[in-house]
């Protein structure tokens, strides 16, 4: 997570932010960081046409400050939870009976830092924390550090993602040097990583801000958010989902938002142009925090808005960039985690501490 100063590594945001129509003052705003997993910044700007299309149902609820939801593995749902304050390193991985979702969920993880992402790959559990990759048996034993110290934004990294036979993660875009992932002093961050089942890693993509959470759609393509925080050359970058190129770099910090060049990092017309374009871009501060593909139209893409405190629907097609978002759901003030789960979408919802179901209305 981040704070709303702009530091030397141009990781901050506006002084004044408008969130749902509202104009938030600094001292507002500060409140509102105080209990934001990463934090989004709106100064405005075009809102998405708003067509209401799915609706909800609760599913569970008594939970702290939940952040991802992984369903599969051994049958249970796995939630990651802050389970009080962001800083309080008293997080938690619970596993829920998905056949009970009423009864008491078991702690299978307990006192972590900040974990953003849970994910059920190659028959363990996953967990990744405010700068740590870890892994267990799904029983919380057998602990394994993958990646520490990894470079981030200031805040957090950002969610775990399931593809094939790998698991995605990545370290928030941050200028000053880090150690990269295998120790050597260089930054390793803006970097969007693929980790297998030996705990292998190797790097997919780099040039992001903050490649927060992902999806592949049915023709192969990888899609990611990217939450782009921060004022450059003067001026608060949008966020975006981008069509991932392997290999590629997408061009942060030189080009922001939807390729605009930023002069103070080297960025020009010419090779910004270069880069991938945005598939769809949301107003400065949204924070698109999971991406999905719709399970009823495998060419929608869901994406949450955490700021604005919507989930918004976009074309799976490339060919339809740059695209409109549609508001399809807003009655969650910090919609978190999507998660498909058969022929309906779960939805965690941070502030409620509940999980909710999406299905077409």
């Amino acid at each position: 997570m981040r704070e709303l100063s702009v530091p030397e590594d141009n990781q901050g945001c506006v002084r004044s932010v408008s969130t749902t129509g509202r104009h938030v003052t600094p001292s507002l705003t500060r409140a509102l960081v105080a209990v934001m997993l990463i934090v989004g910044c709106s100064d405005g700007g075009d809102r998405p046409d708003r067509a209401e299309t799915l609706v909800s149902e609760v599913v569970a609820t008594g939970f702290v400050g939940p952040t991802q939801l992984s369903v599969g593995g051994d049958g249970g749902w796995y939630l990651s939870q802050l389970n009080g304050g962001e800083n309080d390193e008293n997080g938690q991985v619970l596993r829920l009976d998905p056949d009970d979702l009423g009864a008491a969920p078991q702690v299978v993880l307990d006192g972590l830092d900040k974990p953003t992402g849970v994910a059920v790959f190659a028959g363990d559990l996953w967990v990744m924390e405010r700068r740590r990759l870890s892994r267990f048996a799904l029983d919380g034993s057998d602990p394994r550090v993958i990646a520490d110290d990894m470079a981030f934004n200031g805040r957090s990294e950002g969610t775990l993602t399931v593809d094939g036979d790998h698991l995605l993660f990545d370290t928030a875009g941050n200028r000053n040097d880090a150690p990269d992932l295998d120790g050597t002093p260089q930054t390793s961050s803006g970097t969007l990583w693929q980790v297998d089942a030996d705990g292998t890693i190797e790097a997919l993509a780099t040039g992001f801000k903050h490649a927060y959470a992902r999806a592949r759609s049915d023709d192969g393509t990888l899609w990611t958010t990217e939450i782009a925080d921060g004022s450059y050359d003067g001026t608060p970058a949008v966020d975006e989902v981008v069509a991932v190129t392997p290999g590629a770099d997408h061009g942060w910090p030189a080009c922001v938002g939807d390729n605009r060049p930023v002069d103070e990092y080297g960025g020009t017309e010419e090779s910004c142009a270069e880069v991938p374009g945005s598939q769809a871009t949301f107003e400065v501060g949204a924070t698109p925090t999971s991406i999905v593909v719709a399970p009823w139209d495998p060419d929608q893409l869901l994406v949450t808005l955490w700021v604005s405190g919507e989930v918004v629907s976009i074309p799976a097609d490339p060919d339809a960039a740059p695209a409109e978002p549609t508001v399809v759901f807003d009655e969650v003030e910090r919609p978190q985690h999507l998660t498909v789960d058969g022929d309906r979408v779960l939805l965690v919802d941070h502030d409620g501490g509940r999980i909710l179901a999406l299905t077409p209305g």
